[in-house]
């Protein structure tokens, strides 16, 4: 930390005053992102767009690569798309749901009015869009469209319980037919023409207009309906078949299924087709009961959680007798008790209504016999006014459906283990996919003058020089392949390990041995581990309890055994990734004891695991591992020229299938200029799937005693600047904001809504005070992949950088695969310069990326993600499990909670000031 003595008045600057403390009960005048955004109209800043690229990098060995994108021609560019809106209605006028049912009512419209369609072909989105090449024969068509199906009771009212009657013989047989017909009304109407040139525009370097963007949208379309017509799964644009052999067993009645991405993309090569392996989880078909027996991991129904049961199954489809539905539910009873009311024809054609089970309707009237179902509850197929009941053992899981619910950790690890393809396999892979999809054949593409090369592209990489690193007795060294070791090395600036204990949780853990190398490794590594005050074991009997309650008696043993508080804990756990104690644990010395703590589940303990342990706890206690040569200097282009604040800034949101769990936004900023390597966080919570993250400007009322009333910020940005001038002696005259998680459709909202209340936090901290701003997003999640040309079977080498051909044609973007990829295909990190007001160049930029890839205090390797972003997400994911937000909805059992907006969001507890600071999160 530099010493504040050398710079004089300089450095003296008036500290500005910490935010005062708010009372529990201040509500913030902003909490929800529309109103915190309100301040931020296009009135009070300019409206921001991402920058343009300014130049090419040069440094690097040249390298020849291979990349999964195809090359698209257009033979017609004077053309145009014409789009027309689609609207569904039953022939009493109520609209349609179009999802599921009008890709069929499209087709049949098609197939009887070819003329109204002048025999074109169409790309439909399966919704409310459609589109041809060239002009319809009329500007509205309005077609009466008669769609047979297999019959269904729900849709009947009839056969089945809650649903309907019971007629005579002849009736009964009637309603037995294998096919029912429905009629729907389709209009049709023109909205708008996306002339093809719109595209050549773009992809020449000129402005994505709107145009660039439909004509792009459009040609998705088409892939997406050259995949429905083969029957695939769509998940926005990758597809899936209904192949067995796609399928891999995850367990727990999850299936991965592998398909393949495509889509187009703007290149400064041209337009291209992006295709790549893809996976998604769907549901093991079959039996319900099989599924849920599976799912929890049980052997007998009566063990089943219906609860949680009921969660997994609504919205999935099933098949009963050959008719299909969507669940909605399960019924209050079980299968014998639940009644229904049941209308009766006699022979005199008068009705009667009697109150009959679903177990005495299927036993009396259908003569089948439920074996395994009568003590259970039924599957609701219904509305909830009026709910339709199907007992569990006759109800199938159709196949292709999503599981959208979040993976267990050994559900994940087996998805992970099972997808790895190594590069040659994988671009074999990819040539099959491309073969398959016969796109050459495809009409809508042919008549519209589009053809794809079957290709893959050639590109120039070039491949960085891995930085220097220092680490202790001031030896530097270069890494090798992306890695490094400490072995015969001292960390740079190694803690003493004093007044600490060790935790046990665990049933079975040498802590003398543990301890004892803890104490040997750490001497050779620099660090002074003193022993520790005392080793503490969970009571045997208390391993049956709930979590907290386990936390709790052994925080009583603890300090009943302890003279005074320690400062740091070592925390033996039962379970390596998935244990529940970790939240309770790590809560109670964060935030309520400000102890810094580790845990650990130790399996095999040698050098290297407990080395890994090491670099953890040393960064928690405030030491650095290694560090860039550069920053020792100091000598890092640009950041080191001028106080420099580098910041993460990440959005962790629930699993696909909870919209009642808060999001949890993460920033994390650089401490303690000119270094690079040292960081702290910030985190709140917000709406569920909210991504642009509200509370980087926070203004909130306060009232003092006196009964004076101000507006101070309580935002992120506030809380971090200050900590960066205390650490640094200096306030930031650049910022450099690392964001991650968004996708190209959300950056104006980075530029125009974060960047906008992260200026309004600086500017009401000090209205003088004007520091200049870059901000990059970091994309891990695109489909982009680069293979070594001339088939080498290794990963592109680490440090291999590609801002050329498959690039963005106007913007500022670059692939960086800075890590070693030793299992699988390695996957780029895509970053786009959305705004520069620091004047990097290509070089320097790419320079500072890259190098920033190698200061992750957890590992010795270089990772694949800057270090900003990796930590941004560390904190979010662990600050979640200080609360348990699974009970919001075990509370709530009705399900009736689905929009965002409808639950409270939790707010997260602020850590203890002797922590706050610290790197909890490494």
């Amino acid at each position: 930390m530099p010493s504040s003595s050398s710079e004089g008045g300089d450095r003296l600057e008036s500290l500005p005053p910490p935010p005062p403390v708010v009372p529990a009960n201040v509500v913030p005048i902003k909490v929800e992102l529309p109103m915190a955004a309100e301040p931020f109209k296009e009135t009070s800043f300019p409206k921001r767009v991402p920058m343009a690229r300014r130049d090419f990098g040069t440094k690097g060995q040249k390298l020849s690569l291979l990349t999964n994108h195809f090359k698209v021609s257009m033979h017609k560019t004077d053309g145009y798309f014409y789009h027309y809106s689609v609207a569904l209605s039953y022939e009493d006028g109520h609209p349609v749901d179009a999802k599921g049912i009008g890709r069929k009512v499209i087709e049949k419209a098609k197939e009887i009015y070819s003329n109204d369609f002048d025999n074109k072909k169409y790309a439909y989105d399966g919704e409310k869009s459609l589109f041809t090449y060239g002009p319809l024969r009329q500007n509205i068509l309005e077609l009466p469209v008669v769609l047979e199906t297999p019959s269904s009771n729900r849709a009947s009212g009839r056969g089945s319980p809650g649903g309907g009657e019971i007629t005579n013989e002849s009736e009964r047989k009637r309603f037995r037919r294998p096919f029912q017909s429905k009629t729907y009304n389709v209009k049709i109407s023109y909205a708008a023409k996306i002339p093809m040139q719109a595209i050549m525009d773009a992809i020449r370097g000129g402005q994505e207009s709107e145009r660039f963007q439909e004509g792009v949208r459009v040609l998705d379309i088409i892939l997406r309906q050259n995949a429905a017509t083969k029957g695939c799964l769509l998940v926005r644009q990758s597809f899936f078949h209904d192949d067995p052999h796609n399928f891999t067993d995850l367990g727990g009645g999850v299936l991965g299924c592998r398909g393949f991405h495509s889509s187009f993309r703007a290149t400064q090569g041209g337009l291209s087709l992006n295709m790549d392996v893809s996976t998604t989880m769907i549901v093991q078909p079959g039996p319900v009961v099989e599924f849920l027996l599976m799912n929890q991991k049980v052997n007998d129904l009566h063990r089943i959680d219906w609860i949680k049961a009921k969660r997994t199954l609504k919205n999935l489809r099933i098949r009963v007798n050959n008719n299909e539905y969507k669940i909605t539910g399960l019924s209050d009873e079980p299968c014998k008790r639940q009644k229904f009311s049941l209308k009766q024809r006699n022979g005199d054609g008068e009705t009667n209504v009697v109150e009959t089970t679903v177990y005495d309707y299927y036993a009396n009237h259908k003569q089948i016999y439920l074996r395994n179902s009568a003590d259970f509850p039924c599957i609701n197929v219904g509305k909830p006014k009026h709910p339709t009941f199907f007992p569990l053992e006759l109800c199938v899981l159709v196949s292709l459906q999503r599981y959208t619910k979040a993976l267990s950790n050994l559900q994940r690890a087996s998805l992970v283990e099972k997808s790895r393809q190594k590069p040659q396999e994988r671009i074999k892979v990819l040539a099959n996919a491309f073969k398959i999809s016969e796109y050459d054949k495809d009409k809508m593409l042919c008549s519209s003058g589009i053809s794809i090369s079957s290709e893959f592209t050639q590109v120039e990489g070039r491949v960085l020089p891995a930085p220097r690193l220092r680490v202790g007795n001031g030896d530097n060294f270069f890494p090798r392949n992306g890695r490094w070791n400490f072995n015969n090395k001292k960390f740079v600036e190694p803690v003493t390990i004093e007044n600490w204990a060790v935790v046990n949780f665990s049933a079975r853990c040498d802590i003398r041995g543990l301890v004892n190398n803890l104490m040997k490794c750490g001497e050779m590594k620099g660090i002074t581990v003193n022993p520790p005050e005392q080793a503490f074991e969970e009571n045997p009997r208390l391993r049956h309890e709930s979590p907290p309650v386990r936390v709790q008696e052994m925080f009583k043993i603890m300090m009943s055994g302890l003279t005074k508080r320690p400062l740091f804990i070592l925390c033996i756990l039962p379970e390596r990734k998935n244990s529940e104690i970790y939240g309770p644990w790590k809560k109670k010395n964060l935030v309520d004891l400000g102890i810094v703590t580790q845990c650990i589940a130790p399996t095999r303990v040698n050098d290297q695991y407990i080395t890994n342990v090491l670099l953890k706890i040393n960064a928690k206690l405030g030491g650095i591992n290694s560090k860039l040569a550069v920053e020792h200097l100091p000598s890092l282009p640009v950041v080191s020229e001028k106080p420099t604040l580098i910041l993460g800034m990440d959005v962790s949101h629930g699993s696909p299938g909870r919209s009642d769990v808060p999001s949890v936004a993460a920033v994390v900023s650089s401490r303690g200029w000119p270094l690079i390597s040292r960081y702290r966080a910030s985190v709140r919570t917000q709406s569920p799937k909210v991504e642009m993250i509200a509370s980087l400007f926070e203004p909130v009322s306060v009232t003092n005693d006196k009964g004076i009333t101000k507006i101070v910020d309580n935002g992120i940005i506030r809380e971090l600047l200050i900590e960066f001038y205390e650490s640094s002696g200096r306030k930031p005259e650049q910022i450099i904001i690392f964001r991650d998680g968004v996708s190209e459709s959300q950056f104006n909202q980075v530029l125009n809504i974060e960047f906008n209340q992260i200026i309004e936090a600086c500017n009401f901290l000090d209205d003088k005070w004007s520091p200049k701003f870059t901000i990059i997003v970091g994309q891990k999640n695109h489909h982009t992949k680069f293979f070594q040309a001339g088939g080498a079977p290794e990963n592109v080498p680490p440090g291999t950088v590609i801002d050329s051909k498959v690039c963005h044609p106007k913007n500022n973007d670059f692939y960086l695969c800075a890590q070693a990829g030793m299992i699988g295909t390695s996957r780029p990190t895509h970053y786009h310069v959305l705004h520069d007001e620091l004047g990097f160049s290509a070089n320097d930029m790419q320079e500072l990326v890259h190098s920033l890839s190698y200061v992750y205090q957890r590992s010795t390797t270089a990772i694949s993600v800057v270090a900003p972003i990796c930590y941004a997400h560390l904190a979010a994911a662990q600050m979640a499990q200080f609360i348990k937000f699974e009970e919001i909805l075990d509370k709530n059992p009705s399900d009736d909670i689905t929009s965002a907006g409808a639950v409270p969001v939790q707010e997260l507890p602020r850590l203890e000031n002797r922590v706050k600071n610290s790197m909890f999160f490494c």
